[in-house]
């Protein structure tokens, strides 16, 4: 389990630890200046291979004499002489962070320097303390804006951290757009420290404009923002260092959101040697329209795969063939939409079907007929068990919000951008200023879980915790993805998940399998059926 913070509770861990637990601010810096030059060290390495031959491979080193390892010694020497390495520092303790780099990496043998912007009275004292260091250690500096012009290796980008809350201009907007140009012409690679300069720390948005990194090293815990578009975009790949900072502060000063790792899959609930179909959950498929089969294919499908003990789907008769034949696995049952009307008795069938379950979807490929509201609401009223709801159940809800009256705590909702934006009856990009905080209250006034589908998809529970899902890839972009991951959900509730836990399982389950697929057949051949087959290898 990996914990994200924002810029302001990364702050209060960083007071905490240096006030309260007494780690001096100097430590830290140095220990995060040396994460930031190893990492670019090894960047070095691995993007110009040719200049550091097999430097890591022991067997490369002993197959050869004391005077060829002096001779490849000096070569490596000579090579980092010629590397050419540019750390552009701002006024504040990211900068002097960027100043710790440019001092180990000149004490390494590498030509390193150090620009130094923005206005020195604005510098903090630790600024000035890494100045006289480096200067005591013939670190090149400079502060004259010609100097960037040159042709650089790596720039380190050390010129705002976390705490940048406001658009960047004037001089500073005219750098990063220049060391931008600079990365593009030389093919130049960039290293962030803590966080890629114009990036908000906790929405992800770009401030005026934004220098785009290969890698960010961020120290202590990630940041909320590097995960969230399009922050992530501009992040490359990003490194949590370990700095010195302790679980300790994080607990007192409480985070932002919390996110999976593959070592979590080892939580998902152990299949009973002695089990059978009932033991492992009946899950009820509501779903599809007259000529709609495939969204009640692909959640039935889904379920399966990801060990629900039997399916069964009630769909319009219409759709019988086609689903026995797709899945002859599943159990499947009709109706006439005809005689769903707003009298209690046309739904009886509906309640009856509830009661089989352990588990209902209600949504996928419904259509939004009229009698679809009195199916939706019939549902609402008579389920009992734990329900996601998705698609067209959404779109029910939304056009007729008398129907969140019937929303209890064992009800996930799974809007991609648009159908929440229909639910909350505001605009996308209202939702995307603080995606966070809109999933947040969104299932903190209804009690629900919801999961907000985007590229970086955020899932909340009524008692406030977010999970945000780094998983999955855009090969994932495709028709049936959506009822592919609500299938995945029903399952792991079906063998025993609460409805949080299962979402926030389920999405990462659901990224991984689009990484597989994609890795398989490529990231514009990946269909919704390969992601439910590909769901069972991690489920």
């Amino acid at each position: 389990m990996r914990y994200f913070v924002t810029g302001k509770q990364m702050k209060q861990i960083d007071q905490d630890t240096i006030e309260r637990i007494g780690i001096p601010s100097l430590v830290l810096m140095e220990r995060a200046g040396l994460a930031v030059a190893d990492a670019v060290e090894e960047m070095m390495i691995s993007s110009y291979p040719n200049r550091y031959p097999n430097q890591h491979s022991d067997q490369h080193l002993d197959s050869h004499s004391d005077h060829d390892l002096d001779q490849y010694s000096a070569q490596v020497a000579r090579n980092k002489k010629n590397a050419r390495i540019l750390i552009v520092c701002g006024t504040g303790n990211n900068g002097a962070d960027g100043i710790v780099v440019g001092r180990i990496l000149h004490g390494r043998g590498y030509e390193a320097v150090v620009f130094l912007g923005g206005n020195p009275e604005h510098e903090t004292e630790e600024h000035r303390k890494q100045q006289k260091i480096a200067e005591s250690l013939g670190v090149t500096m400079t502060r004259e804006r010609e100097d960037l012009s040159g042709s650089w290796d790596v720039i380190v980008d050390a010129v705002f951290g976390i705490g940048l809350a406001r658009e960047i201009t004037g001089e500073w907007k005219s750098i990063l757009e220049q060391l931008s140009e600079i990365a593009k012409r030389d093919g130049a690679k960039v290293v962030a420290t803590d966080t890629p300069s114009g990036i908000h720390s906790q929405t992800g948005h770009v401030m005026g404009t934004a220098l785009r990194a290969d890698l960010t090293v961020t120290f202590g815990y990630g940041k909320t923002g590097l995960f969230l578009y399009p922050g992530r975009n501009y992040a490359g790949k990003v490194r949590v260092a370990d700095v010195g900072f302790s679980d300790v502060s994080l607990e007192r000063v409480d985070w932002d959101c919390k996110s999976l790792e593959k070592s979590d899959l080892a939580d998902l609930p152990v299949r009973q040697p002695d089990g059978n179909k009932g033991t492992f959950g009946k899950v009820l498929v509501i779903a599809g329209s007259r000529g709609m089969s495939g969204a009640a294919y692909f959640s039935a499908l889904s379920a399966y795969r990801t060990g629900a003990g039997l399916v069964k789907v009630l769909t319009v008769s219409e759709n019988r063939a086609v689903i026995q034949t797709q899945l002859p696995e599943a159990v499947v049952s009709v109706y006439d939409p005809d005689q769903i009307t707003a009298e209690e008795h046309s739904t009886d069938f509906l309640r009856e079907a509830c009661d089989w379950a352990d588990v209902i979807v209600l949504g996928p490929g419904l259509g939004q007929e009229p009698y679809v509201e009195y199916l939706v609401e019939a549902v609402l009223e008579h389920a009992y068990v734990p329900m996601v709801l998705d698609a067209d159940g959404l779109n029910t809800v939304a056009s007729h919000p008398y129907l969140t009256r019937y929303f209890t705590e064992n009800i996930i909702l799974t809007p991609h951008m648009g159908e929440m934006a229909r639910l909350c009856s505001c605009p996308i990009s209202e939702l995307k200023e603080d995606p966070v905080q809109a999933v947040k209250a969104y299932s903190s006034r209804y009690g629900v879980t919801c999961v907000m589908k985007d590229a970086s998809t955020l899932i909340a529970d009524k008692d406030g915790t977010v999970w945000l899902n780094t998983s999955g890839c855009s090969a994932m972009a495709k028709g049936g993805s959506g009822d592919v991951l609500t299938g995945v959900i029903a399952g792991l509730l079906a063998r025993g998940m609460d409805c949080d836990r299962a979402s926030a399982f389920g999405v990462y389950l659901h990224g991984l399998a689009g990484e597989s697929a994609s890795a398989k057949f490529g990231e514009n051949g990946v269909l919704a059926s390969n992601l439910a087959d590909e769901v069972a290898k991690f489920a």
